[in-house]
Parts: structure tokens; C-alpha cells; sequence
């Protein structure tokens, strides 16, 4: 990526939040975050409160990006096929025909998605982690860009099924919109007429532009001694008593991929540590287990990874 290009992603970048800010008031860092998610070829697992906009920030991402969008409520009874589809006899062509299911989309709302059972779930490993759904032993693609944007509530557990970290690892990030400022809440109580915001902005860009995006911000460059960094940071997440599980090789890969849309987004076609730093607790934070006495001691993991950060230090110079 050169100088030219970084300046045009980061202007894309700038009017893709704007046309998002106008539905989930005073969240830019969020939206920001999810943007990011999405031109990394991610998938974004939302946690919150209810009522904080959660859905409101995946429906207006999906309508920024012109492409499909479909949304799934997960609930204790959904099967399997209610989320990748199912193949049917046709007695008029006497054969089988594949019907796909709602994950088939460009951004999928996965609505609370710990109230499925662990079978339904589990549908989901395939589609996110290689982009096809197998049904009945033949694959099927779901296309490019395609997202996942799940939601869960941390507060009401019962009926619901924790996700393992299996699944967890699937999501590129983890964030949490919280409560809007006094200023956004007074826009939107005087606004309190529109029921659905989403439905009042319009595409941005179209899904194949959102793919050249993804495909740009591959090309943004990161030195040596970044990746060093990122490494130092994952063995010492190893070597901490408090955690059980420390980060893995997948999840340095994706600190690495939202790091350089990140940095495009800035207008850069170069990482720099600070990137790494800003996108650690979204990227790292549901990617580090930590053990029963810590969690017991009430210990969070953003204290964790602030310790390893602290304890690191980023690189000053560049090693080619």
C-alpha cells in the first residue's frame, strides 16, 4: 500500500463511521472497532447491557455496506439447519436441492447468541473460521466480505450456554458499546418517533468494495520488530500465574491483520506499536482464560493484558 492509497482507505474508512454514527450516537471508538472488524474480514461479538444499541450498531454496518444482511434469534430450540439450511427432495426435478439459511448474508446478526444450545453453535464454527457450509458432505460458500455480528447479555445467565473458547477464538473481536453520554441520549429521546435508526442511512460503499478494502489493507506494511513485539507479548501471556490459557498463534495472526487496517485507517501504510496497544484488550481480551483463583479474586483480564503491556516494551526502532 502506498501513500496515495493509505490516504483513500482512511477517507473511506472516515465516511463508513460518519454514515454509522448517525444511528449509534456518540460510540466513534466502537464503530471505529467494528469497522475495523469487518475490513479484516472478521467476525465482531458484541456484549452488553441490553437496550445499549448492540442491534442498532450491526444493522446500520450491514446497511453501510451495500450487500445482504439477515438476522438470526437465537433461542434454546434452533436446530442447526435453521442456521445453515437444509436440502429438500424436489419431486419435480427428483432431485435433491440445497436450501440455504440465513447465515447465507454479507453481515449476519447473530442475536444473543448464548441462548442456543452448544449443537446450534457449533454450526457456526465451520462458516466463520473457512467461509462454506457443509450440508449433506458438499460444501457451500457463503461469498466475500461476510460477517458475523454477534450479541449476548453478561448480566441475565439463566437458559443461556456459555461459549467455549473454541468458538470464542472464531471472533476477531470483543467489545462492548456501553451507556451513551448526556448529550447522544437527549438526541435520541427527542428522536424517540424513529423505531428503527437503521433504516434511515444508506449504503456507503458495496460489498465488492469492502473485499478491495480487505484485499488494501493486506498490503500495509509491518516490520520486524513488530512482529517480535506481538510474539514477546503472546509468550509472556504463557508465563502468567493468573491465566490458564494465554494467546495463541491465532490470535498474534489477528492482533497482525487488525493492526494494518487500523493503521490504514489512520492513514498510514505502516503499523506502528501504539496500534498494537490500542486494538490489545478487543483483540486479546476473550482470547485469554484466566484461572479459578484469579477470577475468583476478582482479577479482570484487561489488568492482565495492561501488565503485559507494561511489562514489554514496544519496539523504538525499526530492525530493517
Amino acid at each position: 500500500m502506498n501513500t496515495e492509497q493509505a490516504s483513500w482507505f482512511a477517507e473511506t474508512f472516515d465516511r463508513l463511521v460518519d454514515n454509522i454514527e448517525e444511528v449509534v450516537l456518540g460510540k466513534r471508538h466502537v464503530i471505529r472497532l467494528a469497522v475495523t472488524c469487518l475490513l479484516s474480514e472478521g467476525h465482531l461479538l458484541l456484549e452488553d447491557f441490553p437496550g445499549t444499541g448492540k442491534t442498532s450498531l450491526a444493522k446500520a454496518l450491514s446497511s453501510t455496506v451495500q450487500g445482504s444482511s439477515s438476522r438470526i434469534q437465537f433461542t434454546p430450540d434452533l436446530l442447526p439447519s435453521d442456521v445453515t439450511g437444509v436440502t429438500v427432495y424436489d419431486q419435480g426435478s427428483g432431485s435433491f436441492q440445497f436450501h440455504p439459511g440465513p447465515i447465507f448474508a454479507t453481515v449476519v446478526l447473530a442475536d444473543e447468541i448464548n441462548r442456543a444450545s452448544p449443537k446450534t453453535q457449533s454450526a457456526l464454527l465451520e462458516v466463520m473460521e473457512e467461509g462454506n457450509v457443509t450440508v449433506d458432505g458438499v460444501s457451500h460458500p457463503v461469498g466475500s466480505p461476510f460477517m458475523v455480528v454477534a450479541t449476548q447479555n453478561p448480566i441475565e445467565q439463566s437458559g443461556t450456554y456459555r461459549l467455549p473458547e473454541a468458538q470464542l477464538d472464531r471472533f476477531l473481536m470483543k467489545t462492548s458499546l456501553g451507556y451513551p453520554d448526556h448529550d447522544s441520549t437527549v438526541t435520541l429521546l427527542a428522536d424517540a418517533s424513529q423505531r428503527n435508526r437503521a433504516s434511515t442511512i444508506g449504503a456507503v460503499i458495496t460489498a465488492q468494495a469492502a473485499s478491495e478494502m480487505a484485499r488494501a489493507a493486506d498490503g500495509v506494511y509491518v516490520d520486524v520488530s513488530v512482529l517480535a513485539y506481538i510474539s514477546q507479548l503472546a509468550e509472556e501471556s504463557r508465563r502468567q500465574p493468573q491465566l490458564k490459557l494465554g494467546l495463541s498463534v491465532r490470535g498474534c495472526l489477528a492482533l497482525v491483520r487488525t493492526a494494518k487496517t487500523w493503521a490504514a485507517s489512520q492513514g498510514r501504510n505502516y503499523v506502528i506499536p501504539d496500534d498494537v496497544k490500542e486494538l490489545s484488550v478487543p483483540v486479546l481480551g476473550h482470547r485469554l482464560l484466566l484461572d479459578a483463583e484469579a477470577e475468583f479474586a476478582g482479577v479482570e483480564v484487561e489488568e492482565v493484558i495492561a501488565r503485559l503491556l507494561t511489562k514489554i516494551q514496544p519496539p523504538s526502532e525499526r530492525a530493517s
